[in-house]
């Protein structure tokens, strides 16, 4: 646990600590646990650091703010500063991949490449979130069904994130869902959307000017795979579609997911070196 502005923030490490510093961040409702397949696949060759957003998993839920995409960036760069990262490639999921390219604009000097993982462009590419997640949106009836919550209205809510026939949501992710206040929820969502209002991703990141790699689930049911084409206006972007996942493509196919990024941060880490 870090003692960050706004509240204790949780970070877990895993593999080499000399090795280059991978950073992860889950989206929207998630946690530190949405990566933990595909985690062994990148500690052999990287120091992987995952960090549960405020709100979210085992950090602080506080009443208040700090909600806000770029708050949320600023405190990502501010527990990596304490964990001595000069510089790391950043893996955002979905909303996660808005708070990594809020921690690029803020840290140029950290983040030296960038990779976004279904991550919508803007807010006209997003398709639903289902019923359920509609209506625990809803200002009156939301508060009410976060109240009465099963793990198999959360399942419901959370099922429009995978794809791949077959899968079974781990019970794990359930309970980190449910451990989410509701305040966390709803905050966190308006600060997703106003943050693509304000500008959509592909500009922000042409500002940047960092490696991009953009890995989309083609089954996407939140976000349109087609979307990811807005990314190549990002110059050097480098987009990957992968067929038969869906939204969250780290936990219905690792081994999928893993081969791009893990040929992104060695093609940029092998460039850094020479350069």
């Amino acid at each position: 646990m870090l003692s960050l502005d706004g509240g204790n923030v949780h970070v877990r490490q895993d593999g080499p600590r000399d090795a280059p510093a991978l950073v992860l961040i889950h989206g929207f409702g998630g946690s530190t646990r949405w990566w933990d397949p595909l985690v062994p696949l990148l500690a052999r060759s990287h120091r992987v650091i995952r960090i549960d957003l405020l709100g979210h998993g085992r950090s602080a839920k506080p009443v208040g703010g700090g909600y806000g995409i770029p708050e949320q960036g600023r405190r990502v760069g501010a527990a990596l500063d304490r964990l001595g990262v000069e510089n790391a490639v950043v893996v955002g999921h979905s909303t996660g991949g808005s708070v990594a390219t809020a921690l690029a604009e803020q840290r140029r000097d950290l983040v030296t490449g960038l990779a976004l993982v279904n991550t919508g462009p803007r807010l006209d590419a997003f398709i639903s979130q289902g019923i359920g997640g509609r209506l625990m949106s809803a200002p009156v009836v939301g508060q009410l069904l976060w109240r009465l919550r099963t793990d198999g209205l959360i399942r419901q809510v959370m099922s429009t994130g995978f794809s791949r026939p077959g899968y079974e949501i781990p019970q794990q992710l359930v309970d980190d869902a449910r451990g989410t206040t509701y305040h966390a929820y709803t905050a966190t969502s308006q600060a997703a959307d106003d943050y693509l209002r304000q500008r959509a991703l592909p500009d922000r990141l042409a500002a940047v000017g960092r490696p991009l790699l953009v890995i989309f689930g083609m089954d996407d049911r939140r976000w349109r795979s087609s979307s990811a084409d807005d990314y190549r206006a990002v110059p050097g972007a480098r987009v990957e579609l992968l067929p038969g996942v869906g939204h969250s493509p780290m936990l219905e196919d690792p081994p999928l997911t893993a081969a791009p990024l893990l040929a992104f941060t060695t093609a940029h880490f092998t460039q850094a070196g020479d350069d």
